[in-house]
């Protein structure tokens, strides 16, 4: 019998927790809820989920600090839930961790769209890919979710891999935001180019920490990114 996916949801809000167990539940993810950080650390020592869906604010940890502390000890796909839904609070969910950011109210299509979006791995749905990728100075090890480059493992966060894969799938190839946002974060989120900003942002300083301007992933203005591996 295949396992169920593990949803832990954080939320304090009542309404919020009882429009949530059921949706998920009937979707067949196993589901526990939590009404902050602190307890939703507490239920992890014991059962780690595959995904967790945070509110922002919340009594004694909020969702911020939570996905800071997950995100320093673990690789799991967080989408953060907030009525606050202006890019600046939504850069800073990002830039603590968060995977994607669902604004409230909203629709459970569109959350749930969202939650298997996050589940999905993206070299698991592409046709015929390579299990490694060899190519300039990067070495991509799919199945392991592992990648060196020059010699230098690199720790990645789950949408940082999944945008580098993407990313190298088509290396010397403008890739525009839609396509981007699309193919990492779902069909949802063709708009939200912040998300793109902020990912590249953090994979160019993960990959390239010490060059005073981008090498691998280069900027085409007003249209997206190109990857550009180096020399072999």
């Amino acid at each position: 019998m295949v396992e169920r996916r593990r949803i832990l949801v954080v939320d304090d809000e009542p309404q919020i927790t009882r429009v949530l167990r059921p949706s998920l539940s009937s979707q067949g993810y196993d589901l526990r809820v939590a009404n902050d950080g602190e307890t939703a650390l507490e239920i992890m020592k014991d059962w780690v989920p595959d995904l967790v869906i945070t509110d922002l604010s919340m009594p004694n940890m909020d969702g911020l600090e939570l996905c800071r502390r997950l995100r320093s000890a673990s690789q799991i796909p967080i989408i953060v839930l907030s009525v606050r839904g202006e890019e600046r609070t939504k850069v800073k969910a990002l830039d603590a961790g968060a995977d994607d950011y669902v604004t409230k109210p909203f629709g459970i299509e569109e959350l749930l769209a969202r939650v298997r979006a996050n589940l999905r791995r993206i070299p698991e749905t592409t046709d015929n890919a390579p299990a490694i990728i060899d190519i300039g100075e990067f070495h991509i090890d799919i199945g392991a979710r592992k990648v060196v480059v020059n010699q230098r493992e690199i720790h990645l966060t789950p949408k940082e891999f999944d945008l580098l894969i993407y990313l190298a799938q088509h290396a010397g190839k403008v890739i525009t935001h839609r396509a981007l946002l699309s193919a990492v974060w779902g069909g949802n989120n063709t708009e939200q180019v912040e998300y793109l900003r902020v990912f590249v942002g953090q994979l160019r300083k993960k990959l390239e920490p010490e060059s005073a301007s981008p090498r691998y992933i280069i900027t085409e203005p007003w249209v997206g990114y190109r990857f550009e591996p180096g020399q072999s």
